[in-house]
């Protein structure tokens, strides 16, 4: 049986991952599942390098420094009895590397074989382990336990690569799912997991660990992208991602606000580029609800809706609740113009409505005008008459 997993903290780490709602996270770079399908399918390490850096197949779409180009991912592996680690690290300049993920080997007393890929922290935070189960032994292994087998350390640097490699622009996140995706085995099953590395395994680690680009850039981390912000007014936001099969990122916000109560927003990062922030409900006439609760300090409830028209004008409306159980409406409507207008309608306790329109008098309250000083000019003539 083969096993290998990749899980975050938060429940399915490869759909939801906790970011900056600002910016697509950098660990959506590189799919750990892609990676982990990969290695499956290599006869020894060398060979695995190669199908990281294949410019045809393009696998990682990592631009740590950020010098307009993919970094190359070298290869570094260390071992004891039946454990094989094996780091993943970006080349990023002179002697500059950084670990983005590590492979684990390891054969119990059983023999059975269980892989797992972990990203590093400093870009996919803490716990990110994949453990899938292979459709078949792959052919690794036995490179691992045979007698061909050498501890094995890329030759490749900064400035020296391999003949096959070539180097490629980064592409926008959601071609490289849609291009990566087409190099994951779906007849593997991929798991997640909450199983981290023994005392064993870190100590391990440290042996070939190299950190240099997390030392010089600690805002980049993932901590510094995913942090809790406490505003001024003592409110907290924490942000969430989560990554739809139609390319759109919407992304969470949940407000603790200072007196208690929370608020839930949405915002969606389109397919195409384009942004749109989601509160409230989609109407079928094509409007835009937008509402927020105000607790007043007189003990009044305010209800806020921004609506966005369909014909392209904007309208807020605010409904207050007075303490006499009477209800009060008052909308401002934008016209395409730029003028305002403004129409206040009060609902009072025994159910009577009062209209008010600024600007301009409704239809209703016109008519109801009209109708009353014409019966008043009638009886005024019948009165000469007689």
């Amino acid at each position: 049986m083969v096993v290998l997993s990749t899980t975050a903290a938060l429940g399915y780490a490869q759909d939801v991952t906790t970011v900056d709602a600002t910016s697509e996270d950098i660990s959506q770079n590189l799919d750990l599942e892609a990676v982990a399908s990969i290695f499956g399918e290599s006869k020894d390490l060398e060979d695995f390098e190669q199908k990281l850096n294949d410019p045809e197949d393009q696998i990682s779409n990592l631009d740590l420094n950020e010098d307009g180009y993919v970094d190359y991912l070298r290869v570094v592996e260390t071992s004891e009895n039946d454990v094989h680690l094996i780091a993943i690290q970006s080349v990023l300049g002179e002697d500059i590397y950084q670990d983005v993920a590590t492979v684990l080997v390891e054969k119990d007393e059983g023999s059975t074989t269980s892989v797992r890929v972990v990203g590093d922290v400093y870009l996919y935070g803490p716990s990110y382990v994949i453990t899938p189960v292979y459709v078949r032994p792959p052919l690794i292994f036995g490179w691992f336990w045979g007698p061909r087998y050498r501890p094995y350390r890329s030759v490749y640097y900064w400035g020296y690569y391999p003949r096959y490699y070539r180097i490629w622009r980064p592409f926008p996140i959601t071609r490289y799912r849609t291009n990566v995706a087409l190099h994951i085995n779906i007849n593997n099953t991929y798991r997640y997991t909450t199983i981290t590395y023994s005392a064993r395994v870190n100590r391990l680690h440290t042996t070939i660990r190299r950190n240099d680009f997390a030392v010089k850039y600690p805002s980049r981390s993932y901590t510094a992208r995913s942090v809790t912000r406490t505003n001024v007014n003592g409110t907290q936001k924490r942000t969430v991602a989560v990554h739809q099969a139609d390319g759109d990122t919407y992304r969470k916000a949940g407000v603790n606000k200072a007196d208690g109560t929370k608020k839930r927003a949405a915002g969606v990062n389109k397919a195409d580029g384009t942004k749109k922030r989601v509160a409230g409900v989609n109407q079928a006439d094509g409007d835009k609800y937008r509402t927020a609760g105000v607790q007043n300090s007189d003990g009044t409830t305010k209800r806020v809706a921004g609506v966005n028209k369909a014909d392209g004008t904007k309208k807020r409306a605010a409904t207050v609740k007075s303490s006499d159980g009477s209800r009060k409406t008052v909308a401002v409507k934008k016209n395409p113009d730029g003028s305002k207008r403004a129409v206040s309608v009060k609902k009072d306790s025994d159910g009577s409505r009062t209209v008010r329109t600024a600007g301009k008098t409704s239809n209703s309250k016109s008519k109801r005008t009209k109708t009353k000083s014409t019966s008043s000019r009638k009886k005024t003539v019948k009165r000469k008459k007689n």
